[in-house]
């Protein structure tokens, strides 16, 4: 058994692809249309093609309550490792990213929290 898939609901995805991919330097993988959404993914360029990242559509009421009462408790809804915490945290703040916290070390990781633009928290962290 292995991950291969993992969802970031989003409340727009043309918008999401643009920020994974513009800002966070992800690669679009799949973009199938599916009704009036999308089969969007995208996988990171250092990390294995067969391990991607679903740009969910965000129509779910139940869904919507939780991504924001996660959002609203500064909770992450995932997390990205990086090489350069720092040089990640002033790359993506010259961007315009908002950052909720700087890099902050917390035992052996280091850890900084971003909004998405698209109703989530992520944390990207160094160990």
């Amino acid at each position: 058994m292995k991950i291969s898939l993992s969802s970031v609901m989003v409340d727009d995805q043309d918008k999401a692809l643009k920020f994974y991919t513009e800002v966070l330097g992800f690669v679009k993988s799949k973009d199938i249309p599916v009704g009036k959404f999308k089969w969007l993914t995208v996988v990171s360029p250092e990390g294995p093609a067969d391990v991607e990242l679903l740009l969910e559509p965000n129509e779910n009421p139940a869904a919507k309550i939780f991504q924001k009462a996660l959002f609203d408790q500064g909770i992450p809804l995932t997390a990205f490792a990086v090489d350069d915490i720092h040089g990640e945290y002033e790359r993506m703040s010259g961007l315009g990213v908002v950052f909720r916290t700087e890099p902050t070390k917390m035992g052996p990781a280091t850890i900084a929290l971003f909004e998405d633009t698209c109703g989530n928290l992520i944390q990207i962290y160094q160990t």
